[in-house]
């Protein structure tokens, strides 16, 4: 192995993350379902309503026993009684010139296929309902299957379940589903100036940021971080932690140690296990050139950059691609993007694809946010606290002038509170 970068295109990266195979399936409650993804396509052993329901308090009818009434001239139709909620409607039947009362979700009796909205109607005697507006069938009704027939296909393998498809799955009965098991991802921190967090550093020593700012990302992205503290700067100690990471993770993500240098060891450690293959090492991009990605079986081995700020680019832009890909989604940064225009001019470097922290500023002249630049150093915090998201700058683009359309791509927002 030479200790020169082996520089890839940001594309090809991806597309290295992208050959990984999704996780194995497990059965989950479907309760703890919310934000995984389906291992295979589910259909609805039932109608789905199993009956004709009704959406508006008021009389179900006989639409045609409504045909030409008016304000002037209402429907006088005989009332039967009333379908309380819960009751089988079905044991009821409807003749013409007839109604029941039913109340929103009343299942409908037999004949009936509209109801009327009780604004509509008046009692024109105790058994005699007035009806002043026309219907036609199928009005303030869902009928039984309406929204799945029995033995239709409802979701699809590859499919996120977000509430709604949750919500589905319960009325269809389901309790638990099959899906991609969540990647558990080792996170270790290598450097013989780091110390823990709960340490006080002295003496050129600094805390341990990455494992925090890289645990947080991971769950926020859907996997389970395992934290394997620090390793200094030793071959033989930094090969035996990874080796004992990876005995129960399917990603690692090893920080610091990564660039070319006579203590960065990171490579050599990754090319260092049986079956292992060096896919990267180093990608053209800012920041983040001195990033690594081996392949070991199924399992990703990332070498991160030491910065923070550099790590987190790295991060959502080819770590979290690959959890998704491991999670059975497509192998993207999921990142929200968003419209805006340069509020400055933002000079770039030619030759590497270029990703400035940016935030944005909102305007009263402007329709869309405009967005200026988050200068700082890769090892600096505040850069990354002040900006909401990231603006791409293609290679062979020199920069960007103030007032240009641009897409930036939004950090996530909103945490991610109760992963399962």
């Amino acid at each position: 192995m030479h200790d020169f970068f082996q520089l890839v295109s940001p594309q090809e990266l991806l597309d290295h993350c992208r050959a990984f195979s999704p996780l194995s399936e497990e059965l989950i409650d479907l309760a703890h379902a919310r934000g995984r993804v389906l291992c295979q396509n589910l259909y609805s052993p039932e109608d789905l309503p199993p009956f004709a329901r009704s959406t508006m308090d008021g009389f179900a009818v006989r639409a045609r026993d409504t045909f030409g009434c008016s304000e002037s001239e209402p429907a006088l139709l005989s009332l039967q009684g009333e379908i309380s909620m819960g009751e089988e409607g079905r044991q009821f039947s409807l003749e013409p010139g007839q109604c029941y009362r039913i109340w929103t979700g009343g299942e409908l009796p037999r004949g009936a296929d509209a109801v009327v909205m009780i604004e509509y109607t008046n009692l024109y005697s105790e058994d005699t309902v007035a009806v002043f507006r026309p219907l036609a069938p199928g009005d303030n009704i869902i009928a039984a299957g309406e929204d799945y027939t029995q033995h239709a296909q409802v979701l699809s393998q590859g499919q996120l379940l977000r509430p709604q498809e949750l919500g589905l799955l319960a009325g269809l009965g389901r309790q638990k589903v099959a899906v991609h098991r969540r990647p558990r991802v080792a996170i270790l921190s290598s450097g013989d100036e780091l110390v823990p967090i709960s340490q006080k550093p002295h003496g050129g020593k600094i805390r341990d940021i990455n494992s925090t700012t890289l645990a947080s990302l991971v769950e926020e992205a859907g996997g389970v971080s395992q934290l394997h503290g620090i390793c200094g700067d030793d071959f033989e100690k930094l090969q035996k932690n990874c080796e004992l990471a990876l005995k129960e993770a399917d990603v690692l993500l090893l920080s610091g140690g990564s660039s070319v240098g006579r203590r960065d060891f990171t490579h050599r450690v990754f090319s260092s296990f049986p079956d292992s293959t060096l896919l990267a090492h180093g990608v053209s991009v800012r920041p983040g050139k001195p990033t690594i990605l081996a392949k070991r079986n199924n399992q990703a081995l990332f070498g991160l950059p030491g910065h923070v700020a550099s790590a987190m680019v790295v991060f959502y832009l080819f770590v979290r691609p690959l959890l998704r890909r491991f999670l059975g989604l497509p192998a993207s940064h999921g990142l929200v993007p968003l419209q805006a225009i340069t509020a400055v001019q933002i000079p770039s470097v030619i030759g590497r694809e270029d990703y400035v922290r940016v935030r944005l500023l909102a305007t009263a002249e402007l329709t869309i946010p405009s967005v200026e630049p988050v200068y700082g150093k890769s090892g600096l915090l505040n850069s990354l606290i002040k900006a909401d998201g990231l603006l791409p700058i293609a290679r062979d683009c020199e920069g960007l002038d103030a007032g240009v359309p641009v897409w930036i791509l939004l950090f996530p927002q909103i945490p991610n509170l109760n992963q399962n």
